[in-house]
């Protein structure tokens, strides 16, 4: 129900969990008054919002089927805010779309694992149509958690007997040898965002019976050398950390009635020599074949805290702009007389740029 006086919008949460439409702390409210630029207050069951700008209407709007989602039972997260601002009318049906997309359901936490934006819709649905998926993108996206996501789902209904989960160790700033502890110890740290995702869907308690009985192995990559997979599930994260031999070894794993899923952000390689990361080279390399997809994922497709989106925006324009003048530098280096030396010139920039 909507009221208009000649100054303010009011809006009645009659019957709405207000936890489930505002978010704890009012979260909803602050991304809201943030994007439209406008005050929101709550009074008792009343949203007023102020009719003080162009703005005013679309933000009632918007704020009208966020109640009416919220009046469904749904919990309104930032991805449904996003959805309806972006989308318009149509955003409620995305939404509903996305709700019946259930990737897993989590009986020991009583949650459902769905998409949070149609692009993760369309990676679920190439995991589900294809053998080999490789998601592509920056961090926060779900590329990961969706994929062990599908994996416990594939396992629940019994297609397959394992789950592999893997990642390249790479010592970025710090060496391993001087870390402290044994090799598993040294080791841990990696794997502990896999472990995290394991907590939040079945619980560590449930997650150590898997390992312990061998249906789930979670291990650096290259302990995947020589291994057949056979009714598997197997993922490769942060594979941008990867050699293209190590890329190769990875797939060629993959054994009968065995899927694979890969994924990275080709922006935040830790190689020494990030031309030879495997996730860069397979691009070309496996691009159009029958039975692999690539799910792009970009800034918009962010779904944790929404200053990761603008942090990941920031440092975009960042490296534009230095690319961009690192290009020009060069161009003004090409154009210098030929007695300058161009190797010493060269490394001149490189260190400039980091």
């Amino acid at each position: 129900m909507k009221r208009k006086t000649n100054k303010k919008r009011i809006l009645s949460m009659e019957g709405i969990d207000q936890v489930k439409l505002l978010g704890i702390g009012d979260r909803n409210l602050r991304i809201l008054e943030e994007y439209f630029k406008e005050k929101i207050v709550v009074r008792g069951n009343d949203i007023i919002v102020a009719d003080s700008s162009r703005h005013s209407e679309e933000l009632a709007k918007v704020m009208g089927r966020l109640i009416e989602i919220a009046g469904e039972g749904h919990t309104v997260t930032e991805g449904d805010i996003l959805t309806i601002i972006k989308h318009g009318a149509g955003g409620d049906d995305r939404i509903e779309e996305l709700e019946e997309t259930v990737v897993f359901y989590s009986t020991s936490h009583r949650k459902r694992i769905v998409p949070r934006s149609p692009r993760q819709k369309e990676y679920i649905e190439s995991i589900t149509k294809n053998d080999v998926v490789f998601a592509i993108g920056p961090a926060g996206t779900g590329k990961t958690f969706l994929a062990i996501a599908s994996a416990l789902a594939a396992l629940k209904r019994r297609e397959i007997e394992r789950i592999f989960v893997s990642r390249p160790v790479v010592e970025a700033g710090e060496n391993l040898g001087f870390l402290p502890g044994d090799l598993q110890e040294k080791i841990d740290p990696y794997l502990r965002p896999i472990f995290d995702a394991l907590r939040e869907m079945v619980g560590m308690d449930r997650a150590q019976r898997m390992i312990d009985a061998g249906t789930l192995e979670i291990a650096p990559l290259a302990y995947m050398r020589g291994r057949t997979l056979n009714n598997s599930f197997a993922i490769l994260d942060e594979a941008q950390n990867s050699t293209v031999m190590q890329m190769k070894m990875f797939l060629t794993r993959l054994g009968t009635n065995s899927k694979a899923i890969v994924t990275g952000d080709i922006t935040q390689i830790d190689l020494v020599d990030p031309s030879k990361s495997g996730l860069v080279a397979v691009i070309d390399i496996l691009s159009g074949l029958e039975g692999i997809k690539f799910v792009r994922f970009g800034e918009e497709d962010v779904v944790r805290h929404r200053l990761v989106r603008r942090i990941i925006s920031a440092f975009s324009r960042k490296g534009t702009s230095s690319q961009t003048a690192a290009t020009n530098e060069e161009s003004t280096e090409a154009s210098k007389p030929l007695d300058d030396n161009p190797i010493e010139d060269a490394h001149s920039t490189e260190d400039k740029d980091g």
